[in-house]
């Protein structure tokens, strides 16, 4: 077996454990939602001789909640987690030892190092707050993105094109990648911030009949975002709380970012001899730049919060997986050397 092969079966197995991680974030996401249907049921009180009176249901605060349920289930979530991202290290070092440079020269490293970056911002955000459903989308979106790179993406390890042979390949590769990492679980904890925003405002369009359709909105009724199945939104921190937590985390994505497009142009004046050319690459990364730019400084100048903020880190997200898929595989540029 050669170092490329063992490499390989590395990611195999990391795959496999960050399933194993997904499956058991779920089941504590379900768990999650038992304690917090328990938490609001309304229980008798005394009153009086011995009468029995029902108690107001008072939604129970976030910080109140246990930072985790103590199941097993969570118990699992953490511990493949962390042996996933390990395994997928030692996976994207023996990449690197096979092809003799920096792992990220075509999108199978690029998918591997973005997941592990992904995987640990994850580990991290939670050290003091186990949030099964950031866990959940994080990890959602790291084993579909390893199943396409192991089965769409994969390459051989192998030497690079002259052009990508330079150290820019990690610096400004890599700190894409990183950066990329960094937005998936910023993404997370957004989608999550609107989904408690919705819950303690009220606002379902499950709720309100459609002038189209009504019927299958009476069928999903049960699944409304204020209704008993999203009860374990109870249990998560504040939309202010998650807002902040988000922000922080795309403020550093976007540092990393703004690193790699101006990276990005320099090393292009050394290959190709200009700074910008226009390449669908370029003018992707440019556009996910601008995106992010756009909601930093609408946020912290204009005042902009809450969902209006939100939607900003959903449309830049978009972008910037746009710009590794669609702007990677359709067009043809001077980045097309992706190797697959």
């Amino acid at each position: 077996m050669t170092v490329g092969d063992l490499s390989t079966l590395f990611v195999w197995g990391s795959a496999t454990a960050l399933t194993i991680a997904f499956l058991a974030y779920t089941l504590a996401l379900g768990r999650q939602a038992e304690l917090a249907s328990r938490a609001a049921a309304p229980e008798p009180a005394l009153v009086g001789a011995g009468v029995p009176s029902v108690a107001l249901d008072v939604p129970a605060e976030a910080d109140d909640m246990p930072t985790s349920d103590g199941s097993k289930a969570s118990g699992i979530a953490r511990a493949t987690t962390l042996l996933g991202g390990l395994l997928l290290l030692a996976g994207i070092v023996a990449r690197g030892v096979a092809a003799g440079r920096s792992p990220t020269a075509n999108m199978y490293e690029f998918t591997l190092v973005g997941v592990l970056t992904a995987v640990a911002v994850l580990v991290f955000v939670e050290r003091k707050r186990f949030i099964p459903f950031v866990g959940v989308i994080v990890l959602g979106i790291s084993v579909l993105a390893l199943a396409v790179a192991l089965l769409v993406f994969f390459v051989r390890a192998d030497s690079v094109q002259p052009a990508l042979d330079s150290y820019w390949l990690v610096l400004h590769v890599g700190v894409a990648i990183l950066a990329t990492g960094v937005f998936t679980v910023a993404f997370a904890a957004a989608l999550l911030q609107v989904l408690k925003d919705s819950r303690e405002t009220g606002r379902s369009h499950l709720g309100q009949p459609w002038r189209r359709a009504d019927g299958l909105r009476r069928a999903l009724h049960r699944w409304r975002v204020t209704g008993p199945a999203f009860a374990w939104l109870r249990s998560v921190p504040s939309p202010r709380a998650l807002e902040a937590q988000s922000f922080r985390l795309n403020a550093i994505g976007f540092v990393l970012w703004t690193f790699a497009l101006v990276g990005g142009s320099i090393w292009a004046e050394h290959a190709w001899g200009r700074y910008w050319g226009w390449d669908p690459k370029e003018v992707g990364t440019f556009v996910a730049w601008v995106v992010y730019a756009a909601y930093l400084h609408a946020r912290t100048t204009r005042g902009w919060s809450g969902r209006r903020a939100a939607y900003f880190v959903f449309w830049g997200y978009a972008a910037v997986i746009a710009n590794f898929t669609v702007v990677n595989l359709i067009p043809n540029g001077l980045h097309s050397y992706n190797g697959f």
